[in-house]
């Protein structure tokens, strides 16, 4: 780097010297700059000095859902000598005075272990980058409901799955409940489901309103849905509009089963047929509610899909549900 030198009367190289924290003119020797503070990071993890944990310097950024922002001491074990029992004394009281936040600590753990395995749920969106932010707000409202004391004795692993599935939601990026059990530490779809209807009537309860949930839409599927069958980019673009017109109708049938069901029809008007049963394992619809969705869907199919994919005739000549 370069800087103005007013001994050499103009811009010159500089060094920097890191033990003494000078910059100093690389032509005249001047110091320009004394102990200055070095703000890059330390790269230095000192593992190899240590046959225990690596003994870094630092920790992690505070966090305002602790009382203590997370930033308390930590009392070691003992690595023996005479003050032994005194220390592990010390440890045994400061873990007895922090027990709220440790219950905390494992939530939030527990819960970005699940945001981190929903990666390949991200994938086809390439929303990698909103997995730590929906964590932190399934930690959030995890909190909210922790504070009122009504998760003990519940399937805390069916609570972390369900902050989660409702943080997806109210942030626009929903999730089906199977998509959020196949994540789970072994929390069924029922259970989760539960916990989810109990954390939404909690937080009601203590706002004194109804929560939003956010809206679902087929679309918000589809793409998913379709890049799990392997479909073709004409396929995918032709059931993303049939989608957007399936909204402007009365189909009284959840998003999910929509999606599922254009994909159906998609898929059989293309030359890649796919079974039922291969749609019904990627959507996580059953074979059944494909079929009277599509039984609903039927009286509007040549306007749900596209002239430009499907002829008129081929598209008539669907077999009648």
């Amino acid at each position: 780097m370069e800087t103005y030198c007013p001994d050499c009367k103009k811009s010159t190289e500089v060094v920097f010297d890191h033990s003494a924290g000078d910059t100093v003119c690389y032509e005249c020797g001047l110091v320009l700059e004394a102990h200055s503070i070095d703000e890059t990071s330390e790269w230095r993890t000192f593992a190899n000095e240590s046959g225990d944990n690596d003994p870094v310097r630092v920790g992690g950024p505070s966090n305002p859902l602790l009382a203590d922002g997370g930033l308390s001491t930590v009392i070691s074990k003992p690595a023996g000598g005479g003050h032994s029992d005194i220390l592990s004394s010390l440890g045994r009281w400061q873990n007895r005075g922090t027990g709220n936040d440790r219950n905390l600590l494992m939530a939030f753990k527990a819960i970005a272990t699940m945001a981190e395995r929903s990666v390949r749920l991200f994938i086809v969106n390439k929303l990698r980058f909103l997995i730590a932010f929906l964590k932190d707000r399934a930690c959030e409202m995890y909190k909210k409901v922790e504070d009122l004391k009504s998760v003990r004795g519940r399937n805390q692993d069916a609570i972390y799955a369900a902050c989660l599935y409702i943080a997806c939601r109210q942030e626009d990026r929903p999730r089906t409940v199977k998509e959020i059990c196949s994540i789970a530490n072994g929390a069924t779809k029922k259970e989760i489901g539960r916990a989810k209807e109990f954390i939404v009537k909690q937080l009601e309860v203590e706002m004194g309103q109804s929560m939003d949930m956010g809206t679902i839409h087929a679309g918000d599927f589809l793409r998913r849905f379709c890049s799990h069958l392997g479909m073709t980019n004409q396929a995918v673009k032709a059931a993303q509009e049939a989608v957007q017109k399936a909204e402007e109708l009365d189909i009284r049938r959840s998003p999910i089963s929509i999606a599922a069901a254009i994909i159906y029809i998609i898929t059989q008007l293309s030359d890649d047929k796919k079974p039922l049963k291969d749609i019904s394992l990627a959507t996580g619809v059953a074979e059944g509610t494909i079929r009277n969705s599509y039984k609903d869907l039927h009286p509007h199919i040549l306007k749900l899909i596209p002239s430009s994919f499907a002829k008129e005739e081929d598209i008539r000549n669907l077999c009648s549900p």
